[in-house]
């Protein structure tokens, strides 16, 4: 009931509504008249007939209702040349105002406007006065779905933009918080409390998020802006109308993906940092480590890096004592600089391969693995059929991917790692399947441009799988949360929390962190600065910080047990 009335008030608010009513009740009148006179004029026939005194007045009636709706029950009926024609007329005329009429009046200035009103409702040209702290989102894309899921999580409150209004009313029926505005027009941001926004997030094109910063900064100096840029020269203009981050997504996923491969040496990598913590990946293979558990590694008592977890052809697992090291794993590491440079020290004669690897899709993702491939002295060689992307014959061989000859020509027999860069998913899933068939111990390492087709990529044959959305949605979480840029693998988080009741007083090893939930706290920070690696004994503080690593489904069971 209430909302059928918010409907009425939002229908009968419109100016335009009025307009088109007060039209409707105009031609309504008119057929009534019609009616009316017809109703008089059918006793002045019956008088010719004489026929008048068989029929009274709600005869009149009845007889014109009947004959102008095409009823015609025959009942009464004019036998005369002039009742006939006069019934023909009056049939005529009923079938142009009732029958066509009528209904498109009533289409044209009342059931339109009306269903206009209520996907209004439904898609609202604004959100509450009392709204704060909120993200607005001017596009729904792969990455802007993904970090929806992620704010819904947090019970973060968001609104997103959509222009048109049937698409707006298309996603409130999925469940999103939609505001029916363009993020390109100025009036819109009035209407947003954006002077009380967290975090304003843009992710069109280019061009259009040049307008969004510019026109978000007229309105506040305050207000987060992150927007995605296609071009790296895109990034400079875009830092020059206002935005505060600029994310070039394309780039971050393909160093994320070059960072993966087994190639180079068996140095660490750094992933990111969060304050004195480091956190890098470093590869077992070819390095004495392989056969070894990490209680006999003792790489924490030589180093003081802690492993804080193992990628295994793609699944990453929780590193207790007895976990074996092979050579395909891919050892996670967490400590100071010094440690991770320890861990250098150890591990640095030992180079894993020299022979080149596969990148397939010459794009944004694949010019940036190739760019920190080379960073790295890691050869390389890039597949692509697109001629205008070959730009230097040595490193690029052009053809069709797909083709076998192609894949020889770029060294897959003797090619240890390829990545699978390409934009459409599907592509990368047939590639995967096809490269894995080829060379069954080749790692392979795919991109994912959609959450959804990661699981599918891994039972396709991916070592590893890092998706685009999760890429650029964790990358803009983090600016919003405040914390450093952390990129790891497709189903890894790390994550803060400051410890509360549930936590206090409480060695780690009586709380059973990783048992309970499956993350590994990796430092805490206390009043004493930061604490790498603690060890099982240490007792946590009220209002310490602990800094965890873990998978998504650990990260949500965390803090069911642990954020009451």
């Amino acid at each position: 009931m209430k909302f059928v009335t918010s409907q009425l008030s939002h229908f009968f608010s419109n100016r335009r509504t009025k307009t088109n009513v007060w039209k409707l009740l105009k031609f309504i009148s008119v057929l009534f008249l019609v009616y009316v006179f017809y109703s008089v004029a059918f006793h002045f026939v019956a008088v010719y007939e004489g026929i008048a005194d068989e029929h009274s007045w709600v005869s009149g009636f009845y007889w014109a209702l009947v004959t102008m709706s095409t009823l015609g029950y025959g009942d009464i009926v004019f036998t005369t040349d002039l009742g006939r024609l006069y019934s023909m007329f009056v049939l005529f005329t009923g079938v142009l105002f009732l029958l066509v009429m009528l209904p498109f009046t009533f289409i044209e200035f009342f059931y339109a406007p009306w269903m206009k009103a209520q996907n209004e409702a439904r898609a609202p040209k604004q959100i509450p006065d009392n709204t704060r702290d909120h993200v607005i989102i001017t596009n729904l894309d792969a990455v802007s779905e993904a970090l929806v899921r992620k704010l819904n999580s947090n019970k973060i409150d968001y609104t997103i933009l959509e222009p048109d209004l049937q698409k707006a009313v298309d996603l409130s029926d999925f469940g999103y918080k939609v505001v029916n505005r363009d993020p390109t027009d100025f009036d819109t941001y009035n209407s947003l409390n954006i002077q009380h926004a967290s975090l304003v997030v843009a992710t069109n094109s280019d061009m259009v998020n040049t307008n969004i910063a510019f026109t978000v900064r007229e309105f506040t100096k305050d207000v987060k802006i992150v927007a995605t840029a296609a071009s790296s020269d895109s990034v400079d203009i875009l830092q020059m109308a206002g935005a505060n981050q600029v994310l070039k997504v394309g780039e971050i996923l393909g160093r994320s993906l070059a960072r993966r491969t087994l190639g180079g040496n068996a140095r660490v990598h750094v992933i990111g940092h969060i304050d004195e913590l480091v956190i890098g990946e470093a590869t077992a293979q070819g390095t004495p480590l392989i056969g070894k558990t990490l209680a006999e590694s003792k790489l924490r008592e030589i180093t003081g890096a802690n492993v804080v977890g193992m990628w295994e052809r793609g699944k990453f697992k929780q590193p207790l004592p007895g976990t074996i090291i092979t050579d395909k794993s891919v050892l996670v590491l967490a400590g100071t600089v010094e440690h991770l440079r320890a861990y250098d020290e150890l591990v640095s004669i030992y180079h894993v391969s020299d022979k080149p690897v596969i990148i397939i899709g010459a794009g944004r993702v694949g010019r940036a693995a190739a760019k920190s491939l080379s960073e790295r002295q890691i050869d390389y060689r890039i597949v692509d059929k697109d001629p205008a992307r070959i730009r230097d014959k040595e490193k690029y061989v052009l053809g069709d991917a797909a083709d076998h000859e192609v894949l020889k020509k770029a060294g897959l027999e003797e090619a240890h790692t390829a990545l699978i860069t390409t934009h459409s998913d599907d592509i990368n899933i047939y590639l995967t399947i096809y490269c894995r068939r080829l060379s069954p111990d080749m790692q392979i390492i795919s991109r994912a441009t959609y959450e959804k087709n990661v699981n599918t990529l891994h039972r396709a044959g991916a070592d590893f799988v890092m998706s685009y959305a999760s890429m650029g949605s964790n990358s803009i979480f983090n600016i919003l949360e405040g914390q450093e840029e952390v990129i790891l693998a497709e189903g890894l988080n790390i994550f803060n929390h400051k410890v509360n009741k549930s936590l206090a007083d409480k060695s780690l090893i009586e709380s059973d962190i990783r048992k309970q939930t499956g993350c590994t706290v990796m430092a805490i920070k206390c009043e004493s600065g930061l604490v790498v690696g603690p060890e099982p004994g240490r007792v946590l503080k009220m209002d310490d910080e602990i800094i965890l690593i873990g998978q998504p489904e650990g990260e949500n069971h965390f803090n069911e047990l642990y954020e009451k």
